[in-house]
């Protein structure tokens, strides 16, 4: 099979990135052979392969938003057949047993594996996943349009959730790619106002088109406080920002595995009346089941750009340059 490795950690401009042959791995105990169809381009893909964040196996295939189907079981992997289409979350294992996954918070498990960083994944042609870590994908959504839905989606599910919004509140969404503008359509269908603050114009565009109240450049604030907000522009210079921009009592949640560094917050304007900033640290399988029935239900769709699988590295290169609205999609050639 084809499949993607990091070569050499480094800028996406100068070519880390190394198309392969390599024989289709065979799915070890209680793991599925995936043919990938649809794999979603993420950020903390990029962050992978120009080395932000460190190596866990050298010359890794990156892609852990994988829209596929069964193509082979290993032994004791029950609940899917052959043929079944699946889903390859961030998530690949958890111990199972420490006090985080005992409590349900199995995202801050210290011995907890990831695709595309720990393990190859959908930058390929096959991958493989534990039978309990992968998801069904929802009948009425293709696999381009399913792939965002598998990080970018549950990322900003969770990222939502941890804001703590009110019913009926005031959201603010800073930085509007592949996960914002999912998030944005759960928050809306769920009642919220959504307020869009990001420095590309035709992402601007999209957020309006969404139903977001209103879309400013990064030099404006929202037009009203706000109760909520999710940073997911990776710029850590942004978190005094969003925190002005919240009234009494406010949260902001940061989504994302890797930041810039936050500057110094001044206590009076930044944190006094009980704001409240929270991280949000990958998710659970909770969270992302409980997502794929919402959007389902809510008829959430990715705005998507197919790229062929040959060309994964001029999505990456086009994802960090913002050349985008929504969300990149590598398509495996058909049979």
């Amino acid at each position: 099979m084809r499949a993607w490795s990091v070569v050499r950690p480094g800028p996406v401009e100068g070519d880390p990135l190394r198309l392969v042959e390599r024989p289709v791995p065979v799915p070890g105990p209680d793991e599925l052979l995936v043919r990938v169809r649809a794999c979603g381009v993420c950020r903390t893909d990029l962050h992978v392969t120009e080395g932000d964040l460190p190596v866990r196996r050298a010359g890794v295939t990156p892609g852990h938003e994988v829209a596929g189907e069964v193509a082979a079981a290993g032994p004791g992997a029950d609940g899917f057949s052959v043929g079944d289409r699946v889903g390859v979350a961030w998530l690949r294992r958890t111990d199972g047993v420490c006090a985080y996954c005992a409590r349900g918070a199995e995202n801050l498990c210290p011995r907890s594996r990831y695709t595309g960083w720990d393990a190859d994944g959908g930058y390929a042609e096959y991958t493989t996943v534990p039978a309990g870590y992968a998801y069904r994908l929802p009948d009425a959504v293709p696999d381009v349009a399913a792939a965002p839905l598998l990080c970018a989606g549950i990322i900003g599910f969770r990222a939502l959730r941890r804001t703590g919004l009110p019913a009926g509140g005031r959201l603010g969404l800073y930085g509007f790619g592949g996960s914002a503008h999912l998030c944005a359509q759960v928050a809306l269908a769920e009642g919220a106002t959504v307020h869009v603050v990001t420095r590309e114009p035709a992402a601007r565009e999209l957020a309006r088109r969404l139903g977001a109240a209103s879309a400013v450049d990064l030099r404006e604030p929202p037009p009203e406080p706000l109760d909520a907000a999710i940073l997911f522009a990776p710029a850590g210079d942004l978190v005094p920002v969003a925190l002005r921009a919240l009234d009494r009592g406010g949260v902001l949640a940061l989504a994302g595995i890797h930041r810039s560094d936050v500057p110094p917050l001044r206590y009076e304007t930044d944190l006094f009346y009980e704001k409240e900033l929270r991280s949000v640290t990958a998710n659970t399988r909770a969270d992302g089941r409980e997502f794929l029935t919402l959007a389902a239900r809510y008829g959430v769709r990715a705005t998507t750009h197919p790229y062929p699988l040959t060309e994964a590295p001029r999505a990456l290169r086009d994802l960090k340059a913002g050349r985008f609205d929504g969300a990149a999609v590598l398509v495996t050639d058909p049979d």
